[in-house]
């Protein structure tokens, strides 16, 4: 069983504004705000301390936990905007314990036979259950372009965690972050054909290579810390949600994160939000609205260290994994995992 200790205390704030201007200036609609669960994520990486959410304006709100897909107990809001409306604010602020994992080590994950076997004897079907996370889903299926991808990294008797180390490492060389290249309804396929996309395709992508191995892999959703220390580059996905991947690595090391966009296992600077099988399972706001005239939004994130930070590590100090050939050629070269 994995150790992990409290590192650090983050103070998260997080503003959505949607708003319509019309004729009428009339908004109807009843939509759900997910802001996550007050539980811990099945790696027990982050554990929300205190948080609330303030809704600005005079709607009829109603809180309520439910249990989704993506997690038990998640904490939604639903909303009744009454005609009127042109103006809808949530701010989320709260106070997440970012806990410390060993990283992950090479001998402690089966190749993708022993993979399978393992997957086969799970007998439970939770919602971390790998079960969920091994075929298609609604937003990701594994093209021909795609799957040929990834079995250029399924050598056999490779452990599942190199695979999963080097196609992150591979999608992340290959795309290019572009921020007007995609939308958030462009197929995972269309972003790889093009080499662009933003932190949602980098992971949707990499869970299409990894099921079409037959390794179970999640899309999660959360926040990236937006100050790096200084000398540090700035990181991509910063002042914004971001998304990374979750894949199951056999039952000694379990679910294990990596974020393609950055092409790092995660540190303490990633803050979870939710989980499931593509965006559409954790997508910040759903619902509908019927309104006239045009609809706009906006999503701002600032996210400040409190407490001792206790040197923990950054997401550029990560040691990643480098005993093999592909690995061995990352830039620049950390300490290898023990």
């Amino acid at each position: 069983m994995k150790q992990m200790q409290i590192v650090k205390s983050l103070a998260l704030a997080a503003v959505m504004a949607l708003s319509s201007v019309s004729a009428q200036g009339a908004v109807l609609g009843v939509f759900t705000y997910n802001y996550g669960t007050g539980q811990r994520n099945p790696e027990g990486t982050d554990t929300l301390a205190s948080g609330y959410v303030r809704v600005a304006d005079n709607s009829a709100v109603r809180f309520r936990d439910v249990f989704d897909f993506s997690s038990v107990g998640t904490a939604v809001i639903d909303i009744v905007a009454p005609p009127g409306l042109t103006e809808i604010t949530l701010t989320l602020t709260a106070e997440v314990d970012r806990h410390a994992a060993p990283p992950p080590t090479p001998a402690e994950a089966p190749d993708l036979a022993g993979l399978a076997a393992q997957i086969a004897a799970q007998t439970g079907l939770g919602p971390a259950s790998p079960h969920h996370f091994l075929g298609p889903s609604p937003r990701i299926t594994a093209t021909p372009d795609i799957r040929r991808f990834a079995q250029t990294h399924a050598r056999p008797g490779v452990s599942a965690l190199h695979i999963f180390h080097d196609l992150g490492q591979a999608l992340h060389d290959h795309m290019t972050f572009d921020a007007q290249a995609t939308h958030v309804d462009t197929p995972p396929e269309a972003a790889f054909a093009q080499a662009k996309g933003v932190c949602q395709d980098f992971a949707q992508i990499l869970i299409a290579a990894l099921r079409s191995l037959g390794i179970p892999a999640a899309y999660v959703a959360g926040y990236l810390r937006t100050l790096p220390p200084e000398g540090k580059p700035r990181l991509i996905g910063a002042d914004a949600m971001h998304a990374w991947v979750r894949a199951w690595m056999g039952t000694a090391l379990g679910w294990v994160d990596y974020d393609p966009t950055n092409a790092c296992f995660l540190g303490t600077d990633h803050l979870e939000v939710g989980f499931g099988r593509d965006y559409s399972d954790v997508a910040p706001v759903t619902g509908m609205l019927r309104l006239e005239g045009g609809q706009s939004g906006t999503h701002a994130v600032d996210i400040e260290e409190i407490g001792d930070p206790k040197d923990t590590p950054r997401i550029q100090d990560i040691p990643r994994i480098q005993d093999t050939p592909r690995a061995q050629n990352i830039e620049p070269t950390p300490p290898p995992l023990p």
